[in-house]
């Protein structure tokens, strides 16, 4: 009987234990995420295609070491030796037309891998790094080396030299002194006879080298710098970008807390209009030595005015070409054409040109003109163009989203046709040539917005094979020869794994990892329901809901708004904002009806989704907050005295336009690391969306929440990182003087002193969301 009782005492007493351990806290919540598990990332294979190499930490060390899983023992997880990971043959690099061998770099050096041998050799060890190394033909290999292209033969080891580029200027250019120097080195040469006698014989060895080297014209840099250098297949073009340095200022940033004890200064970004960049293209033509300067003024639409001028009238503005910048030059496979994604430098027209090797000339293939930004995925690399490639000698491939939505596109260079590839309400992601080139490998949201699917389909369009299958985001990374997909899946409540699937439709994903701890896996992690609910302007949003138990609910509720404004957060897959999802379950066990919404400006909805938010963030973003609380009170049983609302960066700055402009809505609002005025933030980020403050102060002044805060009524809290680099600590101190100088009582501002954007330790992610659940709490948080 005792024995029994003992049993059943041990067994409650362990069934308690596992009970406490479920329960969430701020501080378990915000601990070391090792608490939670390892979890696969950074996924790559060797060449041979039998080993799987990713990021992991089952020792929970201070940082992920790299860990392999070889197709031979997929159930054994092994930590790569310092040894094996030194010799390890890096993505990057070129194959041999056969796919025997590969060249690439290390150290500096230049390096060729056998690939069925399995071994590496050295090349050249030439004192200078060696970089972009490729095969222009079995038997030759040519380099990047101090701005300059060369050719190895393999068989002869004899190395030539197909470029000639040289800093700074030509050393007879008169024009290297001004007129004052000139005076005073020929008043010394005069006086000196030396001196004299030591120039005319400088003059004399730059003369005889000048004619030994008569057929090497050199092209001199002057004061630019080159960089962004594409050589052709056969190496018969070298392609290269020039700009002059600028002398922006750049804010600093104090750092209170340096480990000297000293208050030390760290340089940080310029500010919004501090940045343009004059950029220059030339091609080099390698056989005859010559260069051509690519004259971009001729392009369709290069001296258009944006719409935005007509707000003002009384400004003289000038119709003339804008600045542009360059993608990487891609020449074709027989070295007959080159393209460009060429964009100006307002980010509101985009021309894909080839460039004529002949004369230098742009001719325009396809001109996309946004009134407020180009973007989408694919799309967006301001300066390497995105998407943007060769299937064949004659066939471009690019992404477009001149639909709406970003597709794949090609083009024939000689018929002059586009093709779509895809179509439809959705987004491609990642688009890849099959080894063979008959192929093309994707990832797209064709399935729902908030799911990621890998397909294949043929070069020319068609019938699509969707290769995954798993609810969530498939991040797949293919196998070399092609057999495999190492899959790293999430779902919603579930984070990232390691499959293994053939590659075949119908084939079973199969578990490589299993990361979670035990003390993680206690907790029954919600399934948030992915809803839709309708905005005033009949738009449909997405959006995760949390709801409470019956029994709990408190009918109050709080809105997340996630930062970055272009994320995507209301998906079926694990969020990069996991410590929130994690806070939002510990808000929905205390009562609280949480809403995370994927607002106006949110990634994954196509191009008028995008730029929704065109010349005034805190528009539609925020009206989508807005409509989003009436939703929940209409929709939800929430008191519309129980609203409270919080984000992180763009989120704080929400929160803050959300509590100054719709201040009945929302009783309490915790603004964390926030924008508050969009004129101090950086350029690439802000000029696409609002222009640039000194042309669009209309976009700066309706979009920033220093201009609204004598609109605060009620509880607020600003939190900000001291050594924040990204958005400056400076913006949320300029916004305190504005409520005290507005006599404003119902805020509250907690500093970190040693963290800058995102945080990295435990004590201040705790300490910070204590106070974001007190405010809630002692605000909207007691039962009606």
């Amino acid at each position: 009987m005792k024995t029994k009782q003992l049993f059943l005492s041990l067994t409650f007493f362990l069934s308690f234990l596992g009970f406490a351990q479920s329960e969430l806290t701020v501080e378990k919540i915000m601990q070391d995420p090792n608490w939670m598990g390892t979890f696969p990332s950074n996924i790559q294979w060797n060449e041979q295609s039998d080993v799987i190499y990713f990021q992991y930490n089952p020792e929970k060390n201070i940082s992920d070491s790299l860990y392999k899983i070889s197709l031979k023992k997929k159930n054994h997880i092994e930590k790569v030796s310092l040894n094996e990971k030194r010799h390890l043959i890096p993505q990057s690099g070129d194959y041999n037309s056969k796919k025997r061998e590969k060249v690439y770099t290390k150290n500096g050096q230049l390096m060729l891998y056998g690939v069925r041998r399995g071994e590496s050799k050295m090349l050249l060890n030439l004192g200078k790094s060696i970089i972009s190394p490729q095969f222009i033909s079995d038997e030759r290999i040519s380099f990047m080396m101090d701005s300059n292209l060369y050719v190895y033969n393999l068989k002869t080891a004899q190395i030539n030299q197909l470029s000639f580029i040289q800093k700074g200027k030509k050393s007879s250019d008169k024009n290297n002194l001004s007129e004052r120097e000139e005076w005073l080195k020929n008043e010394n040469l005069e006086l000196l006879a030396e001196v004299n006698k030591a120039e005319e014989r400088k003059e004399k060895q730059k003369e005889y080298r000048d004619n030994f080297d008569e057929n090497q014209k050199k092209f001199y840099l002057g004061k630019a710098r080159a960089y962004n250098f594409n050589v052709s297949n056969k190496a018969d073009y070298l392609s290269f970008q020039t700009y002059n340095p600028t002398g922006s200022d750049y804010t600093g940033v104090p750092n209170y807390a340096d480990a000297s004890g000293y208050t030390k200064n760290l340089n940080a970004r310029s500010k919004v209009g501090d940045q343009e960049r004059k950029t220059t293209l030339y091609l080099y033509n390698t056989a005859n030595d010559s260069v051509m300067k690519i004259d971009p003024t001729n392009l369709p639409e290069i001296d258009r005015l944006p719409a935005y001028t007509k707000d003002y009238p009384d400004r003289d503005w000038k119709k003339e070409p804008r600045a542009v910048t360059y993608s990487e030059v891609y020449f074709s496979p027989n070295d007959k054409h080159a393209v460009v994604d060429v964009r100006s430098q307002d980010n509101k027209d985009r021309w894909i040109c080839e460039i004529d090797l002949t004369s230098g000339e742009l001719k325009t293939i396809s001109h996309q003109h946004d009134e407020a930004w180009i973007g989408g995925p694919g799309i967006n690399g301001y300066y390497n163009g995105g998407t943007l490639g060769w299937v064949d000698s004659q066939t471009i491939y690019y992404q477009s989203e001149q639909t709406g939505y970003s597709h794949l596109y090609t083009y024939h260079v000689s018929s002059k046709k586009e093709k779509a590839l895809t179509s439809g309400e959705f987004e491609v992601f990642n688009p890849q040539l099959s080894n063979d080139k008959k192929h093309w490998y994707f990832t797209s949201s064709e399935v729902h917005p908030g799911e990621r699917h890998f397909y294949k389909m043929p070069i020319s369009g068609g019938n699509k094979i969707k290769l995954t299958s798993m609810e969530g985001n498939n991040e797949v990374t293919l196998s070399p020869d092609e057999k495999y997909l190492a899959i790293r899946f999430s779902s919603k409540n579930q984070p990232w794994e390691l499959y293994l699937k053939r590659n075949k439709k119908n084939a079973k994903a199969e578990q490589l990892t299993d990361g979670k701890s035990k003390e993680f896996q206690a907790y029954n992690w919600r399934k948030p329901e992915l809803i839709q609910f309708e905005a005033s302007d009949g738009e449909k949003p997405y959006a995760r809901l949390y709801k409470p138990d019956a029994d709990k609910d408190m009918h109050a509720a709080v809105i997340f708004v996630h930062g970055a404004g272009y994320l995507q957060n209301a998906h079926k897959w694990w969020s990069t904002y996991f410590r929130e999802y994690m806070f939002h379950n510990l808000l929905t066990d205390l009562g609280y009806t949480v809403l995370d919404i994927d607002y106006r400006g949110s990634a994954g909805y196509g191009r008028d989704w995008r730029t929704a938010i065109y010349r005034q963030m805190g528009g539609k973003d925020l009206s989508d907050q807005i409509d989003a609380a009436d939703f929940l009170v209409q929709e939800h049983g929430i008191n519309p005295d129980k609203l409270g609302i919080y984000g992180g960066s763009y989120g704080g700055f929400i929160t803050l336009m959300a509590m100054f402009n719709s201040p009945d809505t929302f009783q309490a609002g915790a603004a964390l690391r926030s924008v508050t005025d969009w004129a101090h933030y950086n350029h690439a980020y802000t000029s696409n969306i609002l222009n640039e403050p000194h042309l669009d102060p209309i976009a700066y002044r309706r979009s920033s929440p220093i201009y609204f805060a004598e609109g605060l009524k009620n509880r607020l809290l600003i939190a900000h990182g001291i050594v924040d680099t990204n958005v400056h600590f400076q913006d949320v101190v300029r916004l305190s003087q504005r409520l005290i100088e507005l006599g404003k009582d119902d805020w509250e501002m907690a500093v970190y002193p040693v963290e800058g954007h995102g945080f990295t330790q435990p004590s201040s992610w705790t300490d910070e969301y204590k106070r974001i659940l007190k405010l809630f709490q002692e605000t909207i948080g007691k039962k009606d």
